[in-house]
């Protein structure tokens, strides 16, 4: 449906690359005397090769750039400039094959307008679905909360859902047990539902510190929308209950698309907007106060210094990294390997909206049972177990 924004850099604004089968320039060997024999290159013995490289400097090129990273960055940039550039082979047909290239690039507008609307179209029956989800939603939060319990009609079709499950007999003695060592205990709704879910995805897991867990026990509700303004795109809601952290109710997060759809026929991110939470006072998750002691060297008393930095949390998603303006691109203000890091945070931060949107809301108590680790895992695996042969072929290859 979409893909993350790549940040333009001007060397990326030439023209687009020409085909990869553009013919070389025949010209040179058609020309060619036809008594003209084949090359003479002297032969090389066997050593030979190895001691010429030695000659110069001791080392062929390719090692040269392996020990020299410097210069190794430089030809990688050289080649990047490269990239997109005309090889002149377009420049050099005759003028009426050029204009019907001209034309062929003018049908492909209107194949990208057609396009355009195919993705409006599909944006359009999300929105149609959400509204027939939204009931479902509902019901699942009424549950979490204490406030409604399923029917037999819905607890029935839950075990029927699971009924392939082969661990099933044994999990459900394993429950049985449970339940009665706990059948007299008064519990409302599903504790800690939607930081269990959260905890169960990897890459969601990995923001979760131990000071957030607190707050995140008091989340009752992920739910999504899409944006009515012209500009296309989503947003993420988290329904919090009263918490010693913050005063928001509702925390949200906004991704939006950039108005036309990219190459591909996706639409591409353009930025995301976060929240400004109201923390508590000194209950920001997001910062923490380092302590240090420093002692005069002329006295020798000492002193205890203490000083706020930002931390890893879970509640930096609200904080969504932004992309670099273009004027910041076009006079070179950011840094090369500032804009590469910028690059993998918007990544990240893009893919996390994804997860979201596209598996946390929809799937919700499969990532709280566990269910939803079990294709994940199988996938990873089966990725694991191709990846050994095709190691173990190489060494019998070896041997």
């Amino acid at each position: 449906m979409s893909q993350s924004q790549q940040i333009n850099r001007p060397d990326s604004l030439d023209v687009a690359p020409t085909p990869q089968n553009t013919p070389l320039d025949t010209q040179v060997l058609a020309n060619r005397p036809a008594n003209l024999g084949k090359p003479q290159v002297e032969d090389i013995g066997e050593g030979e090769e190895e001691d010429e490289s030695e000659d110069v400097g001791g080392a062929n090129p390719a090692s040269l750039l392996a020990q020299n990273p410097a210069l190794l960055a430089l030809a990688s940039h050289k080649f990047d400039q490269l990239i997109g550039k005309s090889s002149g082979y377009i420049e050099s047909l005759p003028p009426a094959v050029r204009r019907r290239i001209d034309g062929l690039k003018g049908v492909q507008v209107e194949h990208a307008k057609i396009e355009s609307e195919f993705q409006m179209a599909i944006l359009m029956l999300e929105k149609k679905f959400l509204e027939r989800y939204a009931p479902l939603y509902e019901r699942r939060e009424a549950i979490i909360a204490g406030k409604a319990e399923p029917t037999d009609a819905e607890v029935e079709a839950g075990q029927a859902a699971d009924s392939d499950d082969e661990d099933e007999e044994e999990e459900g003695a394993r429950i049985t047990e449970v339940d009665e060592e706990k059948k007299d205990e008064k519990v409302e709704g599903i504790p800690e539902f939607w930081l269990t879910a959260l905890r169960n995805h990897a890459p969601i897991s990995e923001t979760i510190t131990d000071r957030d867990e607190e707050a995140l026990k008091t989340l009752e509700n992920i739910s999504l929308s899409y944006l009515d303004e012209e500009r296309p795109g989503f947003r993420l809601h988290f329904k919090f209950g009263k918490n010693d952290f913050f005063e928001d109710t509702e925390l949200t997060k906004t991704y939006y698309y950039q108005e036309q759809v990219g190459y591909g026929g996706d639409f591409v991110y353009d930025r995301a907007v976060g929240h400004d939470i109201k923390w508590k006072e000194d209950k920001d998750l997001t910062k923490k106060t380092e302590i240090k002691k420093q002692r005069n060297k002329t006295t020798g008393r000492t002193r205890t210094v203490k000083k706020v930095v930002n931390t890893d949390s879970f509640f930096n998603f609200f904080k969504p990294p932004q992309p670099p303006t273009p004027e910041a691109l076009e006079n070179d203000d950011v840094d090369e390997e500032e804009l590469e890091e910028l690059d993998a945070r918007l990544e990240v931060d893009y893919q996390l909206g994804e997860e979201f949107k596209e598996k946390i809301i929809p799937r919700a108590v499969d990532y709280f049972t566990g269910k939803a680790l079990r294709y994940e895992d199988d996938y990873s695996d089966e990725e694991l177990d191709e990846f050994d042969d095709e190691d173990e072929d190489d060494f019998d290859d070896e041997e």
